[in-house]
């Protein structure tokens, strides 16, 4: 039995791009649920509460989780999520970023 060719489909019909069909770019894949901004790096040392209010300008779908020290947070990946690292201060001290 002869080995198939790379590029070629099974039907022995060559493919017009060794890719057809594979999405071109990250945010293609991602489609209309991949947010123009994701992270907020000009937020560090604003309150929480200034935190939210811009986040909430920028990208009103956001579910924004306000996390204070010492909490242990999930690994998991979200579109829509937005988490707050504050300190003791309620200041915010890492950059808000999507996930």
């Amino acid at each position: 039995m002869a080995e198939k060719d790379e590029g070629q489909r099974s039907d022995n019909l060559p493919l017009k791009q060794p890719n057809e069909g594979l999405p071109r770019s990250y945010k293609e894949l991602l489609g209309s649920t991949c947010p123009k901004k994701t992270s907020w790096p000009e937020l560090v040392g604003s309150s929480s509460e200034e935190a939210k209010k811009k986040i909430k300008e920028e990208m009103s779908e956001a579910d924004i989780q306000v996390v204070p020290p010492g909490y242990c947070v999930t690994f998991d990946f979200r579109f829509q999520r937005v988490r707050i690292f504050v300190d003791e201060s309620d200041k915010v001290i890492r950059t808000p970023t999507v996930g």
